[in-house]
C-alpha cells in the first residue's frame, strides 16, 4: 500500500491552527485585490490537496486558519506553497522584494470534538479585539460573514458542529452569534500558545513531531521521513496580471 493511503491514528478527530504573520509585522494586505488574491490561492491550493477550511481570517498583517489536511504530514508543504505564491504576486504588484513573511508558519494541532468551535471563535474575534469591528461579522475577510451572515464563501467548509446550534438557518446564525460573542479574551488565552497540542492526553500520545509540526501517528509501520511534494506549478506572469 502506498505510503501516502495509510490512514492515521486520529482520522476525523485532528485539525491545525495555523497563523503566519508578515515581515517586521508590517502590512501586507492593503486592499481588496490583496485580500481576495490571497483567498483565491487558498482555494486553489485547498482544493488540490484535500484540506477544509472550517473557519480563517486574514488580518492586514497575518492570517489565521483552522483547517484539516487528508495528509497531515503535507502541512508544511501546503502552507510553503501558499506563501510562496502570495509572495510572488505582491513584490509584482507592489514592486518590493525580500522576505515578506516573518518566518516558518507556526500551527497547532487541535482536537476537533473538544475545541474546533472555541478555536474558530478565537479566530473570527481577531478583528474584534484588535479594535477594528465591533462586531465579528462587520469584518469582510473571515469566516464569520460566512456562519453569522449566511454569505456564500467557496473557502469555507462547514464546522461539522455548527449544525448543532439549531434546527434551521435563522436559529443557528443567531446562537452562532451569540457564541462568538460570548467570547472571553483571558480564557481564550489557550489558542495563542502553539508549542503544546491542544487535546486531552489520549489525543496528545497518539502525536507525533515531524518537521517542526505535531502529526498523527500512522497506522501499521512507523512514519517514514520521506516527504511527498504537493506538486506546485511553476509561476507563470499571466497568473497574477
Amino acid at each position: 500500500m502506498p505510503y501516502y493511503a495509510r490512514r492515521h491514528q486520529l482520522e476525523e478527530d485532528i485539525a491545525y491552527h495555523v497563523i503566519n504573520r508578515a515581515n517586521a509585522r508590517a502590512k501586507i494586505f492593503h486592499d481588496h485585490r490583496d485580500y481576495d488574491m490571497f483567498k483565491g490561492i487558498l482555494l486553489e491550493y485547498s482544493r488540490k490537496n484535500d484540506v477544509k477550511i472550517y473557519h480563517y481570517c486574514i488580518m492586514p498583517n497575518h492570517y489565521h486558519l483552522l483547517i484539516e489536511l487528508e495528509e497531515p504530514e503535507r502541512l508544511s508543504a501546503f502552507m510553503a506553497n501558499v506563501n510562496r505564491l502570495y509572495t510572488v504576486y505582491y513584490h509584482k504588484r507592489y514592486k518590493t522584494s525580500g522576505y515578506l513573511w516573518q518566518g516558518r508558519f507556526k500551527s497547532r494541532a487541535i482536537q476537533k470534538d473538544e475545541y474546533l468551535l472555541a478555536c474558530g471563535r478565537y479566530i473570527e474575534m481577531n478583528p474584534v479585539t484588535c479594535g477594528m469591528v465591533s462586531c465579528p461579522e462587520e469584518y469582510s475577510y473571515s469566516s464569520a460573514h460566512y456562519y453569522v451572515m449566511g454569505s456564500a464563501d467557496d473557502l469555507v467548509t462547514e464546522d461539522p458542529l455548527y449544525a448543532g446550534f439549531g434546527a434551521d438557518t435563522h436559529t443557528r446564525r443567531t446562537e452562532y452569534r451569540k457564541f462568538l460573542l460570548s467570547f472571553d479574551a483571558d480564557g481564550e488565552k489557550r489558542y495563542t500558545d502553539y508549542d503544546i497540542p491542544l487535546g486531552d492526553a489520549n489525543f496528545r500520545c497518539r502525536l507525533v513531531k515531524h518537521k517542526g509540526h505535531h502529526i498523527p501517528r500512522r497506522k501499521g509501520r512507523a512514519l517514514s521521513q520521506r516527504h511527498y511534494p504537493l506538486g506546485a506549478e511553476r509561476m507563470t506572469r499571466e497568473k497574477f496580471n
